[in-house]
């Protein structure tokens, strides 16, 4: 049945005393269009848009793009791993703010990454199979995807946002919705045309059927017509920019690349978190200046971040929190895989370049370094050079940036382990070790609890 047709069965299920069965059949011969129209539309009942689920496929999106589809709390999907596919012959997409001249030097700049990318797969690999002999008893097939995985790891940091992948996702209808009305309120015009190609395919029919019996009905043409731009985030978002501009100045606060607090003031909290996604100031700074504002000026924060909402609104993300706040600076592509913990409430400063980028040793092992710092140094050059937004597709995935995780132990626990494990990227690794290190510290008697491998254990040849 079409996912709109199913929420409308579920649902009469749900209210009335009849089977399933009996529901079905009611539900083959009356419009569930009215009835969403009227109970969800109208009448708020949300909940029943959760009983229909919609599968979506993103193809030839840029990598920046399937971030941003990616950033829902109830959202299941796969995105395409640079760990197991070669994009050197990908091309690249091209934000639709970059023209003339400046789409030339983005296409110029791009190219040369790639190119990159590709030698530097090439030398890595040449590199592991010096370095790491086959076992005897690894077959040669698996032992080669191994190297060419642990290859991949390395040439990603030149990969970058404008690079072109695919994206599978399975989405209740309301989270869909919530997701059309976000991405509508993008500032990157890639992303608000994909959320007007999702509804447009929530009014056709499926474009892959399982059979010729399978249903050629719309997927979702009720939302389809009823969704809209999620205004209130746009003004949320541009009102908090420029009151942190004229009432935010504060001198730089070093802190270590993982930070973890525990706020003890959730009304110093929730205006700190307000402010992180629109200032460069990491999370601590923000929360200790908050904390020596009086209750008034927080109020004023928290009253310029809603005053654009509606009663159809929900309370912004900052408005969410946990336990424990960590405050980490990683590079892009380490982000992309930590992005995947959805039992976090996640927060991310804007794509700038400005904290640089890191270096994998493996580079300096192989000899090749400064060839790597040169093409990053000079994408770096040109991304700065262009109009924003557009520039942010040009930032490489060994771009460091800042991002802000909130959660409880359970959470941090199974991050630490999971992310800390042989298998993993070194990177993100780092980052889980790290985090497990900073909880010890706070929560010396929880923090005990939490099993994580060191980064300096290595098993390069387990996938």
């Amino acid at each position: 049945m079409p996912p709109e047709k199913i929420a409308y069965a579920l649902a009469r299920y749900s209210r009335s005393p009849d089977s399933i069965r009996d529901s079905v059949a009611w539900v083959r011969t009356h419009d569930s269009t009215k009835f969403l129209e009227s109970f969800y539309f109208q009448y708020g009942h949300a909940s029943i848009a959760d009983l229909g689920h919609v599968v979506l496929c993103f193809e030839g999106i840029s990598e920046l793009a399937a971030t941003e589809i990616e950033d829902e709390q109830l959202w299941d999907g796969q995105a395409r791993s640079s760990r197991y596919q070669d994009f050197s012959r990908s091309g690249f997409v091209t934000p639709p703010e970059l023209t003339g001249e400046h789409a030339a030097r983005y296409a110029t700049a791009a190219q040369k990454l790639l190119d990159a990318y590709h030698q530097i797969h090439k030398d890595i690999t040449e590199h592991l199979t010096e370095k790491l002999p086959r076992p005897d008893d690894m077959k040669p097939d698996a032992y080669q995807r191994n190297i060419a995985a642990r290859a991949f790891d390395v040439a990603r940091y030149t990969l970058f946002f404008g690079i072109p992948t695919g994206v599978g996702q399975v989405t209740s209808i309301r989270t869909l919705e919530r997701q059309i009305r976000r991405l509508k309120a993008s500032e990157y015009a890639e992303i608000r045309c994909m959320a007007d190609e999702i509804a447009e395919a929530c009014a056709q029919p499926p474009e892959c059927r399982w059979d010729e019996a399978s249903s050629s009905e719309p997927l979702a043409p009720t939302l389809a017509r009823h969704v809209d731009t999620d205004e209130h985030a746009v003004r949320s978002r541009r009102d908090l920019a420029e009151w942190a501009r004229d009432n935010v100045s504060i001198p730089a606060m070093a802190v270590d690349d993982v930070d973890l607090l525990k706020p003890t003031d959730m009304h110093a909290e929730a205006a700190a978190t307000l402010l992180y996604p629109v200032t460069e100031l990491p999370f601590r700074a923000l929360y200790e200046l908050t904390l020596s504002w009086p209750a008034a000026l927080r109020n004023e924060v928290i009253d310029v971040a809603l005053r654009s909402r509606s009663r159809r609104d929900e309370l912004l993300r900052g408005f969410r929190g946990g336990l424990y706040v960590y405050d980490i600076v990683m590079d892009i592509g380490a982000y992309r895989d930590m992005h995947r913990h959805r039992r976090c409430q996640q927060f991310r400063q804007a794509y700038s370049g400005h904290l640089g980028f890191d270096t994998p040793q493996a580079l300096r092992d192989a000899g090749i370094v400064e060839s790597y710092e040169n093409v990053m140094s000079a994408a770096f050059g040109t991304m700065q050079s262009l109009p924003e937004p557009g520039a942010h597709h040009l930032l490489p995935f060994g771009a460091r940036s800042r991002f802000l995780f909130k959660m409880d132990f359970a959470e941090a626990e199974y991050i630490a382990r999971l992310r800390s494990g042989v298998k993993g990227h070194f990177s993100y690794r780092k980052v889980a070790w790290e985090m497990k290190q900073k909880m010890q510290q706070l929560e010396p008697e929880l923090g005990r609890l939490l099993e994580a491998t060191p980064p300096w254990v290595e098993d390069p040849l387990k996938r």
